[in-house]
């Protein structure tokens, strides 16, 4: 793959189907992270995919409702869902020349506080 659409695409369903193995196949090794309403930052490939498998338990779904990619770039809209409710959120990617995710900035409609439970997993900035 080597369109950001088709590989962004691919990054939300694995996180959909919590395929972990799949869902780090398509972010660099040196992939960074960051989330400015809760100031984390998860920097390589390995503390990526334990932010993601760890950090977010317990029955959620995400849905996608647009993605827009372009080059080494994309950008989506997702709905995200879980037991207290549901928020939508954008997502920019940046893709490095092998056609992995280098950078994401994820952002939320509100800032808030990450979970006790996953500040083990992030680097708070």
């Amino acid at each position: 793959m080597s369109d950001a659409h088709q590989i962004v695409a691919a990054y939300w369903a694995a996180a959909q189907a919590r395929d972990w193995d799949t869902f780090t196949g398509l972010v660099s090794e040196q992939v960074i992270y960051q989330n400015p309403q809760t100031r984390e930052q998860v920097t390589g490939r390995a503390a990526y995919r334990r932010f993601n498998a760890e950090g977010f338990p317990g029955d959620w779904q995400l849905t996608v409702q647009r993605i827009v990619g372009e080059g080494h770039h994309a950008a989506s809209w997702t709905l995200f869902r879980d037991a207290s409710g549901s928020q939508s959120g954008v997502c920019f990617f940046d893709l490095d020349g092998d056609g992995l995710i280098a950078q994401i900035t994820d952002f939320w409609p509100e800032p808030y506080q990450p979970p006790a439970s996953r500040a083990h997993l992030a680097v708070r900035y």
